[in-house]
């Protein structure tokens, strides 16, 4: 879950089925968090295990990222290997400069689902993957991919070289820019003032509305995306070619985020790690990884930023699954594998009976 102005999960709710026993604390603009010293301004965001809101922090009289995790025991032993991955990283780069997320605070907080463990962080502005949207999809000039990448490189190369820690989970929405794209949603720049007492009749019973409210503006943008993609299909008719945007303005200077699933290289707690498209051969291959996972995912980044487009898009299909279609676009790419490896990739996966079939048609 990333804490930044806008989050990959911002274009949908997370409904309030999961507002229960064991699952998300209910916030209101305005609510107070660790006696006081924060207090909640706007939602940013929500995963599967946390919602992320932007709150002021009195204390040093600046703007947060507030991670909220859900109560249940589960969610809580992951906020606490993300605490430790986080303040590992927090001790060993004191001044900042490594381009990595840092953890300023941790607490608990008891509400009426549990007790959660909250993270604060520093405030972010979008992820990269908003930034290909905001591009339309067009690739970035060579010359701003270069300068993305020399920031991501500089945090890898602090994670792996120095901290001995694999993300495992890099892409264009765990990297976030340091600043906001557009600078109306930039708490400081947009020169609001803080929210410091929770506003009058912004109730709990609200909060059932203003998702209904949400959920209806979803439906209708994407009914209206539908009919504009219809109308493209039968030849543009009604659509007018939107000009190219200008990024020139833009402080591209980004950090790697999201360490939920990150693990120290000497101690790895999971065998399928990486979101689908970015996932390293020797992940699918099972056969062990370390940091040249995360340098796979980085130059599939690199190759989005570029393109607008994502570098492989694996599918199933009548006879093959996600895996093998995963390995057929990488050796479309890139060649045929060496055979130990696809010997490797059959006694792995696939029953001894179906292993000569598929040996055979990966050979060709």
């Amino acid at each position: 879950m990333s804490c930044s102005s806008s989050s990959a999960s911002e274009d949908e709710d997370e409904g309030i089925d999961s507002y229960r026993k064991g699952g998300y604390h209910a916030v209101r603009v305005g609510d107070s968090f660790a006696g006081g010293r924060y207090i909640a301004q706007r939602k940013l965001g929500w995963g599967q295990f946390s919602t992320v809101w932007l709150a002021y922090d009195t204390q040093s009289s600046g703007y947060v990222a507030l991670k909220i995790q859900k109560s249940a025991p589960q969610f809580a032993q992951a906020a606490l290997h993300e605490i430790e991955i986080l303040s590992a990283i927090a001790e060993g780069d004191p001044s900042n400069s490594k381009y990595v997320i840092r953890l300023i605070d941790q607490f608990k907080h008891t509400g009426p689902n549990g007790q959660h463990l909250c993270m604060v962080l520093e405030f972010l502005g979008d992820s990269l993957l908003r930034l290909i949207k905001y591009n339309r999809y067009k690739g970035l000039e060579l010359n701003k991919v270069r300068e993305i990448c020399k920031y991501i490189l500089t945090g890898l190369d602090y994670l792996h070289r120095e901290l001995g820690l694999i993300h495992t989970d890099l892409k264009p929405e765990n990297i976030l820019l340091c600043s906001t794209i557009n600078p109306s949603k930039d708490p400081i720049k947009s020169g609001t003032a803080p929210i410091l007492e929770r506003p009058e009749g912004n109730i709990n019973g609200g909060a059932g509305i203003s998702l209904i409210e949400k959920k209806l503006k979803q439906r209708a943008r994407r009914a209206v995306a539908r009919i504009s993609e219809r109308r493209a299909s039968m030849g543009g008719i009604g659509t007018v070619p939107k000009p190219d945007r200008c990024l020139d303005g833009i402080d591209l200077r980004c950090k790697v985020v999201d360490f939920g699933n990150a693990c120290w290289a000497d101690k790895q707690f999971a065998d399928e790690i990486q979101t689908r498209q970015y996932r390293a051969p020797e992940v699918i291959l099972r056969s062990g990884y370390s940091f040249s996972t995360d340098m796979w995912s980085f130059a599939c980044t690199a190759f989005e930023l570029a393109t607008g487009e994502m570098l492989f898009t694996p599918k199933d299909g009548q006879g093959f699954g996600e895996d093998e279609d995963h390995l057929a676009l990488m050796m479309e790419l890139l060649g045929k594998m060496p055979k130990k490896v696809i010997i490797l990739y059959c006694l792995l996966l696939f029953p001894v009976r179906k292993n000569i079939v598929v040996l055979r048609n990966l050979m060709v």
